[in-house]
């Protein structure tokens, strides 16, 4: 971990005086704002390679522009080279946080807010990655409202609200309308993978195979996908934290009599991701509850044909290059899967199709409306 933030953690536990007039003098120059990266502590959810690519390219853009401080996780295993100044989370933040009157505009990154909107002032903006529980419907009466009541506090501290797709958007909207004329919509970019020469991963499919990526929870369904190994010779790779849920996708497997042809990789590095990415003959994502689905994004990258459900936000994010399974039911999946696998194998135009929807996502592109959203609330 880079020593300044060991160093700041210290300055901001105490609140000294120094790194009050450190903040002042560089805000002389140009606009201090602080952008919160305190997920980066482990790469196992779509929020650490938010913050991750999001981070990297705010800081290539907007360095000249802003005086740009991160608010890090004390163990995130992700540092960035062109961060200057950080601040470390502390548990006091919860109470008080030193710096709070310090930056001209605070981004709050994700709906979670390890640090509260209303412990800083200035303005302040709210990423909101999606509305799941109100979706997954899995709460019971008193946690769902607490849900509710915590988000909309968030959401009424701040200043702006910014979602990754007009799907979140209606949701905050509806569940919030008040909210409703201070939300822009920026859609998360993708990285586009590379797979290094000569790379292979330590599971090496010995046989065609299909491909899915995401937290091993239920409400990316996975456990629908083993229908689709029904008369036929793929392989299933299914990549994520290995959790309970992997007992109920085997029992599906049992029903089909493939449980030897479903395989769970754990957590995998970039490389192997991408070499799944490139090789698989279909990206799987029946999931019932996304913001984004940034994994969708990665997979048209290669050109590969992708399988959605239709919920939330991912017929908004696959567009009209993804085929969609209307319901879960075996025999309408298996129905869908071969009539895409037929029509994208006998058109050989539709790869480059989905290549060129993959390239709208862009983190430049993103990173661009983020710095043009921070100078708007900046020069009100």
């Amino acid at each position: 971990m880079p020593l300044f933030i060991k160093y700041q953690k210290c300055i901001f536990a105490f609140g000294t005086i120094k790194s009050s007039t450190k903040i002042k003098q560089q805000a002389r120059l140009k606009p201090s704002i602080l952008i919160t990266f305190d997920s980066l502590k482990r790469a196992t959810s779509g929020l650490f390679f938010f913050e991750r690519s999001l981070g990297e390219e705010l800081l290539k853009q907007g360095n000249n522009q802003f005086n740009i401080w991160g608010y890090l996780h004390p163990k995130a295993i992700y540092s960035f080279e062109k961060l200057k100044n950080g601040i470390t989370k502390l548990l006091l933040h919860k109470a008080f946080f030193p710096a709070y009157n310090k930056f001209g505009l605070v981004h709050f990154t994700n709906q979670y807010c390890k640090l509260n909107p209303r412990r800083v002032n200035g303005k302040k903006i709210l990423t909101i990655h999606d509305m799941n529980p109100v979706h997954e419907k899995n709460r019971s009466p008193r946690r769902y409202k607490k849900y509710i009541n915590r988000l909309g506090g968030y959401i009424a501290a701040c200043d702006r609200i910014v979602t990754i797709s007009e799907f979140v958007a209606g949701d905050v909207k509806q569940y919030y309308p008040e909210a409703a004329g201070k939300i822009t919509v920026i859609y998360n970019g993708a990285d586009k993978l590379m797979v290094p020469q000569g790379h292979e991963p330590a599971h090496k499919p010995a046989r065609k195979f299909l491909f899915t990526i995401g937290s091993m929870s239920a409400k990316k369904n996975f456990h629908v996908l083993p229908a689709l190994l029904e008369g036929n010779d793929y392989e299933l790779v299914i990549t994520g934290k290995i959790t309970g849920y992997q007992e109920k996708i085997l029992e599906e497997a049992a029903k089909y009599n493939c449980t030897n042809r479903v395989v769970f990789t754990n957590l995998v590095s970039d490389d192997d991701k991408a070499w799944y990415y490139q090789n698989c003959e279909a990206f799987l994502f029946p999931s019932i509850a996304e913001g984004f689905g940034l994994p969708v994004i990665e997979a048209m990258h290669f050109g590969k044909p992708v399988f959605l459900s239709t919920h939330t936000s991912l017929p908004e994010i696959g567009g009209d290059v993804a085929w969609y399974f209307d319901n879960f039911e075996p025999a309408t999946m298996q129905a869908t899967f071969l009539k895409g696998m037929a029509a994208y194998q006998a058109d050989d135009t539709l790869k480059a199709d989905i290549i060129a929807r993959a390239s709208k996502f862009d983190w430049a592109k993103t990173a661009e409306q983020y710095l043009n959203l921070y100078a708007e609330c900046l020069s009100v």
